[in-house]
């Protein structure tokens, strides 16, 4: 069968995908950064398209043709720079749908459970009207609600329980007794499969979730076993303590940073995440354990659970670095002149000052915008060597300064070699 996959680069887009490829199906995968996930799946043919700009039928004809069925991967927390929500997971769904009544396709859209806490959430709102327009719009579908997914890989929620998990010595945790439904990522691919199969009939609207009766707290504690650290105690944080987090995650996330610790999040953990298998369903579905222990971790499951949320600080380290080191030259102008004014004439060391001193304020605020934030980062290494380089020929005593202004250098180029090694999210 001929598929296209949304969202198909992303956390249960590439299970998908790789799944479906797997069993022997054309699979067409599209999102808005595909190369990475192009050299992982060769065998997969990709379309490189923002779904934000796909809110016309007119705009879904072409990804459309030949297709036989379409598995809806593609979702957003919340608005920010990177993700418009109505566009997103309304907009371009009916635009979808009214491309798929000519045509007979098959829809399977990955969804949520939209009537629980937080009902009334932009996140959860959009896709319970895109769901409600997809069941009368008389095109072939399944409906899937996954809970909270787990899988090898972790991204937004499920990296969230790793980093909390590695927290040294005890764990801070806000609504830690919260009721939390967990599903396998396998289960998720397994339960597409069976709709493109024809094993779950069109008009099916599946929940997906166990029946462990977990908390937040019984899950992060089970990560932790599974990274095979001693155990902590979790210390319980009031929501309120909580929500100045929120508050910069948001910021976050207008530059560009899709944080999981946003509010959107912290709203609907306030009531829990449980999501129960309807009877009837034949479908076996993983435990939590069980899903951790088929995929033992290893020493590159604590670098990442210990490194996640050490992320936002290095970054905004290395931004205040940089613009006080471009901001406080001008406060002491005629010494910071003095360094170049041994080998430039008066009017270029004063240039030299300001130009530089610019460039350093520019990429400080660079690096804080997350579409730019690579190129700040290597501009911050390539700036610093020819710094470090120009003063070693000028003023090579520098070197042996007791106050160390060039030695003290070298720990924030390792610090912009840690940010680009840890920046990307998936």
């Amino acid at each position: 069968m001929n598929i296209l996959i949304l969202g198909a680069t992303g956390f249960i887009g590439s299970a998908v995908t790789r799944k479906l490829a797997e069993e022997g199906h054309q699979v067409t995968g599209l999102g808005r950064e595909p190369a990475r996930a192009a050299l992982k799946m060769p065998q997969v043919r990709w379309l490189k398209a923002d779904l934000a700009g796909m809110t016309r039928s007119v705009d879904w004809q072409t990804a459309l043709d030949g297709q036989q069925a379409v598995v809806n991967c593609a979702g957003a927390l919340q608005d920010g720079l990177a993700d418009d929500l109505t566009a997103t997971q309304e907009k371009a769904m009916l635009a979808l749908y009214e491309a798929a009544r000519d045509r007979e396709l098959l829809i399977v859209q990955i969804s949520a459970d939209t009537g629980g806490t937080g009902r009334d959430l932009p996140f959860l709102e959009t896709k319970r009207r895109a769901d409600g327009a997809l069941a009368a719009s008389g095109v072939r579908h399944v409906i899937l609600r996954p809970a909270l997914v787990l899988g090898r890989n972790a991204h937004g929620g499920s990296a969230l329980l790793r980093a909390l998990a590695a927290f040294p010595l005890a764990i801070p945790l806000a609504y830690a007794d919260s009721p939390v439904t967990a599903v396998a990522l396998d289960d998720v691919a397994g339960a597409v499969s069976a709709a493109i199969g024809g094993v779950l009939p069109s008009g099916s609207d599946l929940s997906l979730g166990g029946d462990e009766g977990l908390t937040l707290k019984d899950l992060v504690l089970l990560h932790r076993n599974w990274l095979g650290l001693p155990p902590a105690p979790v210390i319980a944080v009031p929501p309120m303590a909580a929500r100045p987090v929120t508050w910069l995650a948001d910021l976050a996330g207008r530059l560009g940073w899709r944080s999981p610790l946003r509010s959107t999040a912290l709203a609907v953990m306030a009531g829990g995440v449980e999501v129960r298998r309807q009877p009837g369903t034949d479908q076996r579905l993983s435990s939590a354990a069980e899903t951790l222990a088929a995929a033992p971790s290893g020493v590159q499951d604590l670098w990442f659970a210990r490194l996640y949320l050490l992320k936002a600080p290095i970054i905004v380290t290395l931004a205040l670095f940089w613009l006080i080191s471009g901001l406080a030259p001008f406060l002491a102008f005629e010494a910071a002149r003095s360094h170049f004014a041994n080998f430039l004439p008066g009017r270029a060391a004063n240039a030299m000052v300001a130009v530089t001193c610019l460039a350093d304020v520019a990429l400080g605020l660079a690096v804080l915008f997350r579409p730019w934030a690579r190129r700040a980062l290597i501009g911050m290494l390539v700036l610093t060597l020819a710094y470090l380089l120009a003063a070693t020929f000028a003023e090579p005593a520098l070197w042996l300064d007791p106050l160390g202004p060039l030695v003290k250098v070298v720990p924030s180029i390792l610090l912009a070699l840690t940010a680009l090694a840890i920046l990307d999210e998936r």
